[in-house]
């Protein structure tokens, strides 16, 4: 017996789809504490200590003149990758391409410092670690692309060595 094809999704059977997705999503980051007010909490010592960073700062200090903007980006962006909430729009990796020697020891203290951060107001340890992991991919994958963008193919395994939590 043969039966006929299903039609594609309707755009608003998509459109429901992605709403499910991302409550599914943020429901079960926030059941292991990491919510949006976390998510703001956390931005703000991080970028506090970035800010005062001796390798860091200058590096954000000669991009950043309107702090308070940058960390409601920050924000967005987290909760983002974090929530799936669909908020945040840029090309971080455009960004970060365009600052002249960002290299592995600078993504690597970006972690130090991230993980760090995160120990200092642990909701739970199901918490650091998606935080960190998803920090971890996020770093691995613009000095890959930095690194591909300068070297060629050579640079495709860039990230395989940053610290992980």
């Amino acid at each position: 017996m043969q039966t006929a094809a299903k039609p594609w999704p309707t755009a608003d059977e998509r459109r429901a789809h992605i709403e499910a997705l991302r409550a599914r999503r943020r429901s079960e980051a926030e059941a292991i504490g990491v919510d949006a007010a976390y998510i703001s909490s956390f931005v703000e010592r991080f970028y506090g200590k970035i800010q005062k960073d001796a390798l860091l700062g200058p590096i954000f200090a000669e991009r950043i003149s309107d702090w308070p903007h940058h960390l409601e980006r920050m924000k967005g962006f987290w909760r983002s990758v974090l929530h799936a909430s669909g908020e945040f729009s840029g090309n971080p990796m455009v960004k970060h391409i365009v600052i002249p020697g960002l290299e592995e020891r600078h993504f690597a203290h970006w972690l130090g410092l991230f993980y760090a951060t995160l120990r200092e107001e642990e909701p739970s340890d199901a918490a650091s670690r998606l935080v960190a992991e998803r920090a971890r991919m996020i770093a691995d994958s613009l000095l890959t692309g930095i690194e591909t963008q300068r070297s060629g193919p050579a640079g495709a395994r860039a990230g395989e060595k940053l610290p992980s939590l």
